[in-house]
């Protein structure tokens, strides 16, 4: 009977659990983990279910109809356009602005700038794809502003997302444009800033504006929603270092 009654009450939970479906640009990967374990010590019941990609192509899906219910995006641009087709059910609003870095898994001499990366010894460079990741699009204006795009054409190796493009600079490339965020996972600590990394001077490029809209209004996306504009996650978003609103 024990055995009975302890399945019963394990079906019931389930019955009860609500699962909201979040679209996430890929640069808030690295501090996701730590975002739904804050959430859930508030909201036990809800289960957020994310799906990474770049920003581009997360709003095509919704665009077509795909059934996530919130979208986190990497820029305002494409929450304003959902806001436009009325399919966003909140106006955009800035929940984090994330900066660039340039990584090498070998050590650098990170004193020349993005000079450096016309060095012979640097011959693929990744980047995320600029038509749909906006961190993507901030690295290639920073190179433009540095009039280095002409000469570093050639070396280009593009990622569809930041994350991917974290992965080509750890494997294909030998530098790459990556979001600060994923210095902060615990796989990249052993990188170290001025041998590893450097930041890229935030005056190269528009400030990443990261932007949250609901697509559905229910209760659950909604908590979900005030949650990632709570303090909570602010301090959350910072130690992963973005800077917040």
């Amino acid at each position: 009977m024990l055995k009975i009654f302890l399945i019963n009450v394990l079906f019931v939970g389930l019955l009860q659990a609500d699962s909201i479906n979040v679209a996430v640009a890929a640069n808030v990967s690295y501090a996701m983990d730590d975002l739904k374990k804050e959430f859930n010590k508030m909201h036990p019941d809800t289960d957020v279910k994310v799906t990474l990609g770049s920003s581009g192509k997360l709003t095509a899906q919704i665009k077509n109809g795909a059934p996530y219910d919130l979208f986190m995006s990497a820029n305002m641009k494409y929450p304003n356009a959902l806001l436009e087709d009325k399919i966003a059910v909140t106006k955009p609003v800035v929940y984090a602005k994330g900066s660039l870095a340039i990584l090498s898994v070998r050590g650098r001499d990170f004193s020349k700038g993005l000079e450096l990366l016309t060095d012979g010894s640097i011959k693929k460079i990744a980047i995320a794809n600029p038509k749909t990741a906006p961190y993507g699009k901030a690295a290639f204006e920073a190179v433009k502003n540095c009039k280095l795009e002409n000469e570093l054409q050639n070396k280009w190796v593009y990622g569809e997302s930041i994350s991917q493009t974290v992965a080509y600079t750890m494997t294909a490339a030998d530098v790459g444009f990556i979001a600060k965020s994923s210095l902060y996972s615990p796989k990249m600590s052993h990188f170290k800033e001025g041998v590893n990394w450097v930041d890229v001077d935030a005056k190269l490029y528009t400030p990443i504006e990261q932007g949250i809209v609901a697509l559905k209004d229910k209760k659950e996306v909604m908590e979900f929603y005030d949650f990632i504009l709570s303090d909570k996650a602010k301090e959350i978003f910072k130690n992963y270092g973005y800077l917040v609103p």
